[in-house]
């Protein structure tokens, strides 16, 4: 079955018409003519989103790999992979430099495309707003993943911005993010023919994480490098009363949308689920790598060599959070793979110690009898950007930083009855702080939210700290050959594990809480200062 939305279909139809993302007279010569239908400018907006697809598993090696999950990758010991997980990158590290150079080649393909949209005289007033709406959406998203790796970035707003290098303070940079989700949720549809496509519940979804990152006062520059060569946190802040009630505010609009939790939690992820309704509000497309260059290499990460113990490739170690998550949460089960039958032999594959750790469920696409390998060649499964169980506790979070635990109660509980499937004890009463942090590990684990929630709540250093306290880090796992604490001979794997894990003990520091303006995608220079505090000119 081949996967159909309108995203592909419009994306199709820019590249049919010639339609591109660069200004009239560019270096290449390609004039573009000015626009004549809804569809040509729509299609010139989700054309804005090609370098952004590409981000949908760089993430994660962006911000799980840097923390205390992050560990093995079975490459090159100087790939750069690696230096994600051992705290080593710089600002010529790959994945710092097409996160960034991608989000600012999407922010210059949406200004474009709101010039043309606004220029036309084909498109009639409606249609321009609409098609203005969208690309302001898509802009808000793009600035608030710049904010939140980078602080300080510059703000370009149009084409002539377009080598704009002066820093803005992070609350200028969210002032224009809340603006742009705003207007655009004053325009967009309520619901969209299929969540790969903005609508005011997407605009509104996320307002709810915009405000509760912002609420947190994220750290200035000065700040940073105040701790940057400290291995303790800074001091916690007083949040932002008024952006916590916004929170609480955006996710009532949501709910009032008709948005709910997927009934089942499995059936939230796999190759024909991940952009179903009633919970999935923003996703990414990805028809796969022949289609939109890179896909979504998610599920590759978690799982890249079906079947095969011994060589499967873990980006993200999910054996700490497998210790200390309840048994009795049937979440675990199927986030934290220990074992999976093969569905062409009914052959069993068990991915635990002292061969190899658990795999990442949530990237082992389950929807089909025979998915289980096509997709890792593929990378055909669509990116969750944002999905209501966020925008849920989202507010509960927001509600505890208020001093209203009790009513968080019903956030909180509504996301961990579905999860228990209404079975146990899975209410809590009067949530902590604590039980919305365990919360956001056990429900969004591989989702791409760890790193960003360690720095809003400010313990990213202490956090790291921890792998003291890992199995693997215990120095009989050192040789190869050894025997381990657990009684084991030591592979190649654990050996790797604890080095990383020694690693990133050693390595963290304040300096973290940001990451390096990179090079451009050619090696130039970008010309913005000052260098975020650690990171070499």
């Amino acid at each position: 079955m081949k996967k159909t939305h309108l995203y592909s279909v419009l994306f199709a139809a820019a590249l049919a018409s010639g339609l591109t993302s660069c200004s009239d007279n560019d270096e290449g010569g390609n004039l573009v003519q000015e626009l004549q239908t809804l569809q040509e400018a729509e299609a010139l907006i989700r054309g804005a989103y090609r370098p952004y697809q590409t981000l949908s598993s760089t993430f994660t090696s962006m911000v799980d790999t840097p923390t205390e999950l992050g560990t093995s990758y079975l490459g090159n010991e100087e790939d750069n992979v690696t230096k994600m997980v051992t705290l080593e990158y710089d600002k010529e590290g790959s994945y710092s430099v097409k996160t960034f150079n991608a989000l600012y080649n999407s922010i210059g393909a949406v200004n474009d495309a709101i010039e043309k949209a606004e220029a036309s005289s084909k498109l009639t007033e409606s249609e321009k707003e609409l098609v203005v709406a969208e690309a302001k959406f898509s802009r808000g998203l793009f600035y608030s993943w710049l904010t939140v790796l980078w602080g300080e970035v510059p703000l370009r707003l149009s084409t002539a911005d377009a080598n704009k290098t002066e820093r803005e303070s992070i609350d200028k940079v969210y002032t224009q993010v809340v603006k742009d989700l705003t207007e655009a949720a004053g325009v967009l549809p309520d619901h969209p023919t299929s969540p790969v496509n903005p609508s005011k519940g997407a605009a509104y979804a996320l307002l709810t994480r915009v405000y509760l990152q912002w609420a947190s006062v994220p750290l200035s520059f000065d700040e940073v490098k105040a701790i940057q060569t400290s291995r303790v946190d800074p001091a916690p802040k007083a949040w932002n009363t008024s952006y916590l009630n916004e929170v609480i505010k955006y996710a009532d609009k949501v709910k009032d949308l008709g948005y709910s939790l997927q009934p089942n939690f499995e059936d939230l992820f796999g190759l024909y689920n991940e952009s179903r309704g009633p919970e999935q509000i923003f996703t990414i497309y990805h028809e796969g790598d022949g289609i939109d260059q890179q896909g979504n290499h998610q599920n590759h990460c978690a799982w890249t060599n079906p079947f095969e113990e011994t060589t499967t490739v873990i980006h993200i170690q999910p054996i700490h959070t497998f210790e200390n998550w309840p048994d009795n949460d049937p979440r675990k089960a199927f986030s934290l793979v220990t074992e999976i039958t093969d569905p062409r032999d009914g052959s069993v594959h068990t991915y635990f110690p002292p061969v190899t750790l658990p795999a990442y469920g949530k990237g082992v696409d389950r929807s089909g009898s025979t998915t289980l390998w096509e997709t890792q060649l593929n990378n055909a499964v669509d990116r969750i950007e944002i999905r209501y169980a966020e925008v849920l506790l989202n507010k509960a979070e927001a509600l505890v930083q208020l001093g209203r635990s009790r009513d968080a109660e019903q956030p909180l509980n509504e996301i961990r009855k579905r999860g228990f499937k209404s079975q146990g004890n899975y209410a809590i009463s009067n949530p902590t702080l604590e039980d919305i942090q365990k919360e956001w590990e056990y429900e969004f684990i591989y989702e791409q939210r760890h790193w960003q929630n360690l720095t809003r709540w400010k313990n990213l250093i202490a956090t790291v700290l921890t792998v003291k306290d890992f199995e693997h880090y215990d120095d009989s796992y050192a040789t190869v050959g050894g025997i381990g604490r657990d009684g084991n001979e030591v592979n190649t794997f654990f050996a790797r594990i604890h080095r990383f894990l020694k690693a990133k003990y050693e390595h963290i520091n304040g300096h973290f809480y940001r990451f390096p303006i990179p090079y451009g995608s050619n090696g130039e220079e970008l010309g913005i200062v000052p260098q975020n505090p650690g990171y070499s000119d």
